[in-house]
């Protein structure tokens, strides 16, 4: 049963505590619909002091009119807060020069964000599935990623957001909103080949499944959750070894030992650079192998007053027996 499944992730990693407030990131789709009727019946068994849900309309599609509709009347039938907002993606991902995909994406978050420091929640619920992490996965394959784009989506991102989903298949949820009368919400686009996602999720899974391997979803989600593991344990390595050498640390700069830096081998060296500019900037994206080398390059060389900037924000200078990760500042 689904729901035994979602109370098997909640417990496993922990996704709820009493008295949470769950902000419910709902499209009116299968798997968010899914997502919020369980919340709903779960919520005196896990303790949840108030679920509230939030919609981002997207203004792309004429039908996303209805699905929105279709949200705030299942809201107001189970009298739960709902907070609703229209923008306008196309144009945003014009003026970000970025593709709607993802100016869809930093609209939502924001938007979660917004809205979950105004009603003090404590958990932002996201209903991606097992199927999308499998989808995920396949996709940094195809790109090329590291080990680490392998683990897929991760149960919980940054101790605030949760999916309880994530170990439900896509057939397993839309059988649960056809027994449940839920009446969710198609959206068409997902049939638009145009985009990589919906290529490796109607043409390439489809393929594997048939040629290769009919249980190729629960293979790869296997594989996943394996490297997950796996990339825990490493992170928590990092974040020790990152200690060990961390010098001084403010909002500008970080500098670490040099001495001991260069004592690592070198998997632990980019590890520990990743995590000391996501520690400065908030995020490591941007930074990739050339750069990484780079550094560990400048920091072997051992020799002062040498530096590098593998961005226009970031500069790396080993001066003094230390290294000096700075926010380059004009």
């Amino acid at each position: 049963m689904i729901r035994d499944k979602i109370l098997e992730t909640i417990k496993k990693y922990n996704l709820i505590t009493p008295e949470d407030i769950i902000l419910v990131a709902v499209s009116g789709g299968p798997d968010s619909m899914c997502l919020l009727d369980n919340m709903i019946k779960l919520q005196q068994i896990l303790k949840i002091k108030e679920i509230i849900v939030v919609h981002l309309n997207h203004m792309i599609r004429e039908e996303a009119k209805e699905e929105t509709e279709y949200v705030k009347d299942f809201c107001n039938k189970n009298k739960i807060r709902c907070f609703v907002k229209f923008e306008d993606i196309i144009n945003e991902a014009k003026e970000q020069k970025v593709g709607t995909e993802e100016a869809g994406r930093r609209a939502r978050y924001n938007f979660f964000e917004q809205i979950a420091k105004k009603v003090g929640a404590t958990k932002i619920a996201i209903a991606h599935n097992k199927n999308d992490n499998v989808e995920t996965v396949l996709m940094h394959m195809l790109r090329g990623s590291g080990i680490s784009g392998l683990s897929g989506i991760k149960p919980y991102r940054e101790g605030k957001y949760i999916r309880p989903l994530i170990k439900c298949s896509r057939d397993e949820i839309e059988e649960y909103c056809r027994k449940e009368n839920l009446n969710p919400k198609y959206d068409k686009s997902n049939n638009d080949n145009t985009y990589t996602r919906n290529r490796i999720r109607n043409e390439l899974i489809p393929y594997l499944k048939k040629e290769f391997n009919p249980n190729i979803i629960e293979t790869i989600d296997r594989l996943s959750d394996l490297i997950l593991s796996e990339e825990n344990f490493m992170q928590e390595l990092t974040i020790e070894n990152y200690n060990k050498i961390l010098l001084e640390k403010n909002d500008n700069e970080i500098i670490l030992n040099l001495k001991q830096f260069n004592l690592f081998n070198n998997i632990i060296k980019s590890r520990i650079i990743l995590y000391t500019i996501k520690e400065l900037f908030g995020t490591s994206k941007g930074i990739e192998k050339i750069h990484i080398d780079d550094i560990i390059k400048l920091c072997g060389n051992n020799i002062g007053n040498k530096y590098t900037m593998p961005n226009k924000n970031l500069k790396v200078l080993v001066k003094n027996k230390k290294i000096y990760f700075s926010k380059y500042l004009k």
